[in-house]
């Protein structure tokens, strides 16, 4: 694996790998001492196009606890504003001899396009690109996702599929690209993935994908849920009226408290996550959100481990295995 770049491209040993690698990263989190040498004297680019919050300082903290020295790029203010071609930004990196690059974008394909040009010769990390993939969220919520089952089940993580979870993915599915994400790695992992929109938040093909397709909610919520991710309405990508109202969305398509205590009282427990940022009292309420069922902060959280993990197997070339005591 030299670049990640879209969790369909990942095979199950490479998702297995990155996750069981990603469990050891967060123990590293838990002591005094949050770092490794691991990348001491390696330089990681961070390549925002895009503006971004909590992706950029989760990927700069995951770098700092690597011990790799840091540049950050953002576009605003840089020579990109100023007209600079995507090529032409490369090769200045591979000039200053960069060792990874994290690149986020607004184009779909752009980090692919990064990768295979032959701009820049150094792994290439997807950090979110258009509304096409954002494989390292996908991966902190499939490492979530293992944590509850073995909250619930006692299985331990590590080496672990999702074989036999189910999985519904409720929202703006058409804009998202945590939800293709999230579709196609946790098909891998062997789980059953729902979408649940209205007709007019589902991509064109959405029949073609692993996947199966629920315009109500509640019907979905019928079907024995093991976990529940919300998305948040993306207005921001939006031309056209996707729904009548967003209170009408929320009565519908909205993990509301009556949906939530329908949620509570089901036969089996069901995890609840948001990629976030969450709007509260639109696609989840805050008694949903703040509930003890809720994973949303533990996501977060997994956030870090799984970018080590993915810098960490990049860029050394290493697996698991390395952290695994006899």
């Amino acid at each position: 694996m030299k670049h990640l770049l879209d969790t369909r491209d990942l095979s199950l040993e490479d998702a297995l790998n990155i996750l069981d690698t990603a469990d050891y990263m967060r123990e590293v989190g838990t002591r005094t001492v949050k770092k490794l040498p691991a990348l001491q004297g390696r330089t990681v680019v961070n390549l925002f196009f895009e503006d971004s919050t909590r992706t950029r300082l989760s990927f700069e903290t995951a770098e700092k606890r690597l011990s790799a020295d840091i540049i950050n790029f953002a576009a605003k203010g840089s020579s990109v504003s100023k007209g600079e071609s995507l090529k032409d930004t490369a090769q200045t990196l591979a000039a200053i001899n960069a060792d990874a690059v994290v690149v986020r974008h607004s184009a779909s394909g752009a980090p692919q396009r990064l990768a295979e040009a032959g701009w820049i010769d150094v792994p290439i990390l997807n950090a979110g690109d258009g509304t096409h993939a954002h494989p390292t969220q996908a991966l902190l919520d499939a490492m979530t996702l293992r944590q509850f089952r073995e909250s619930v089940t006692g299985i331990p993580t590590r080496g672990s599929t999702l074989e036999g979870m189910r999985v519904a993915i409720v929202g703006d599915i058409l804009h998202s690209r945590v939800a293709r994400s999230n579709m196609w790695l946790l098909h891998t992992l062997g789980a059953e993935v729902v979408f649940v929109a209205p007709p007019t938040l589902l991509p064109i093909g959405v029949e073609d994908w692993p996947c199966e397709v629920f315009y109500s909610f509640d019907e979905a919520m019928e079907t024995d849920l093991d976990a529940v991710m919300l998305l948040r309405i993306q207005m921001e990508r939006m031309n056209a009226a996707f729904f009548p109202s967003v209170e009408e969305y929320s009565r519908l398509w909205g993990l509301t408290p009556e949906r939530f205590r329908t949620l509570d009282k089901s036969k089996q427990e069901t995890a609840i996550l948001h990629p976030g940022p969450m709007n509260r009292g639109l696609e989840i309420s805050s008694i949903a959100a703040d509930s003890q069922q809720s994973w949303v902060l533990r996501q977060v959280n997994n956030g870090v481990s799984v970018r080590m993990a993915a810098l960490y197997l990049l860029m050394t070339g290493g697996s698991s295995a390395d952290f695994q005591t006899h």
